[in-house]
């Protein structure tokens, strides 16, 4: 099979790498510098197995010409991002219908796969608004820094069409993975849509609850660690997502429960609005307790979501910082994967023993021993060290 992936972010690159193992796939990006990075076989984004995979011998190609990659695929995948619009109170799906439309007009019997998160019901509009029944959706489940690994080795694998050429997607990816007996399910589109927004809601439920958690611990002096051990030795909870964070952020946490809320409307509810505006009370909460320490340079240590991730794109530590600067605070950032003076309007000192000595208090969303000289000044509600 001949597959076309358009957009290289997480998601496109992941699902581009793990075709290229058995099909023939030509990668599109409008970035014309990541693709000059690409088809020098270096990799945009900061995983070990992208990089790892690069240097194999696949059979990918890439490009900046829309051109080439719409008259190349039988199959064409869209993983543009959708970022979640307040204003429109929905994801911004521009991007997918553009790119759609732009291949119509080259290939009107073109079959997509759309692994772009969407809205529920938004497969159907796509059908109604093209007049087409060449659309399937098939959510990713993906962790930022282990993108493709997580395709390599799936957790289950779900696509949106019951149907004879939904089972040859589904195989598509499984003989492509690296584990026997992935759990396979198709469901109609909307039901997969729903599967998507519902686990990270569900996900963004567990961090938020374990966050509330720790803002009783720290305002009454006990010991989070405990209380969160104790609580993850019942096996119907366990020992995941339950590290205290300054709240969820990321590409996906924060605008898929926005959507879900969104698709809530006519739904009576009070655990969905409860997950989206938790995250905005963490963020507060913790706001209010590094000014209680009254700094008057706060360092902020990293702006990174997760450990071993280059990503920082809604991350809560940055909604700080702004919230901060606010209250007349001058802020400085150590970030080391950026190369600029200045960020936000906060001066970024790269020099690591020169941000410690400069720093008041050093608010770190995720703890690093490269802090442990300076323990004294970090602000953290990082227990654990990990994600």
């Amino acid at each position: 099979m001949r597959i076309s992936v358009f957009g290289l972010g997480y998601v496109g690159l992941s699902n581009a790498l793990l075709f290229a193992q058995s099909e023939e796939v030509l990668g599109y990006d409008i970035n014309e510098s990541k693709i000059q990075q690409l088809q020098n076989q270096s990799s945009p984004i900061d995983e070990k197995e992208f990089h790892d995979f690069l240097k194999k011998d696949l059979n990918i190609t890439f490009t900046n010409s829309f051109a080439e990659a719409a008259s190349y695929g039988d199959l064409f995948v869209i993983a543009t991002p959708t970022d979640y619009d307040d204003e429109s109170n929905s994801f911004d799906t521009t991007s997918v219908e553009a790119i759609i439309t732009q291949i119509l007009e080259i290939n009107s019997k073109a079959l997509f796969l759309i692994k772009s998160t969407i809205p529920i019901g938004y497969t159907d509009h796509l059908k109604q608004h093209f007049s087409s029944n060449n659309f399937i959706f098939s959510p990713e489940f993906l962790r930022e820094g282990k993108s493709l690994y997580d395709n390599l080795f799936p957790s289950r694998i779900i696509v949106g069409e019951k149907s004879e050429r939904g089972q040859k997607i589904a195989e598509l990816f499984s003989k492509n993975a690296r584990i026997e007996d992935v759990p396979c399910l198709l469901t109609n589109s909307r039901e997969a849509e729903a599967i998507k927004l519902f686990a990270n809601t569900y996900l963004a439920m567990r961090v938020a609850y374990f966050n509330e958690l720790d803002s009783y611990a720290e305002l009454h002096g006990l010991n989070a660690s405990d209380i969160v051990n104790g609580i993850g030795l019942d096996t119907r909870i366990g020992n995941h997502y339950n590290n205290p964070s300054f709240g969820y952020g990321g590409y996906c946490l924060p605008k898929d429960s926005k959507q879900l809320l969104a698709n809530y409307k006519d739904v009576p509810n009070n655990l969905i609005k409860a997950i989206v505006a938790s995250n905005d009370t963490r963020i507060d909460f913790i706001t209010r307790q590094i000014l209680k320490r009254k700094p008057n340079v706060v360092g902020i240590y990293r702006l990174t979501m997760k450990a071993n991730s280059d990503n920082f794109r809604h991350s809560s530590i940055q909604i700080i910082a702004s919230k901060l600067q606010e209250k007349r605070l001058t802020i400085i950032i150590y970030e080391p994967i950026i190369d600029v003076v200045s960020y936000e309007d906060a001066r970024v000192v790269r020099d690591l023993a020169q941000f410690k000595k400069e720093a008041d208090i050093i608010v770190a969303n995720r703890l690093d021993h490269e802090l442990t000289d300076v323990i004294d000044k970090v602000y953290s509600r990082d227990l654990f060290f990990r994600d």
